[in-house]
């Protein structure tokens, strides 16, 4: 099991800049990739960003060269670094990790924070 624990939301204006964090814990071992999601009122849930176990890093064209996707290995966390935010960038964040366990068959598992808050005003 993973446990994922989001904090960082909040309000900021037109242009301004959040910071995201997502600590983990539990089977830090099977986790293959981290994710970012997002979901507006009456919007699907979407994929923001997403860093693999390589480093390797993707990125929704809608945030591409705006939003930063790191971790730090040491603490656990995964952070969502937001510039240059615009009003449509307004929903609740949601933290997703991808893990397989490899025992058995093998079987891979989703896990999701709690989600948080990012308004963003004109």
């Amino acid at each position: 099991q993973v446990q994922l624990v989001e904090s960082g939301g909040g309000l900021v204006q037109n242009g301004g800049s959040l910071r995201l964090s997502c600590a983990a814990s539990g089977d830090i071992f099977a986790i293959h990739a981290m994710n970012w999601y997002r979901q507006a009122p009456e919007n699907q849930r979407e994929l923001v960003a997403t860093i693999f176990s390589s480093g390797s890093t993707n990125y929704a064209d809608s945030v591409l060269g705006r939003f930063t996707i790191s971790r730090d290995d040491a603490k656990n966390t995964v952070y969502l670094q937001m510039n240059n935010l615009k009003p449509e960038d307004t929903a609740v964040y949601y933290c997703n990790a991808y893990a397989f366990y490899a025992k058995g068959l093998g079987h891979d598992a989703d896990y999701w924070g709690q989600g948080t808050q990012v308004t963003v005003s004109s």
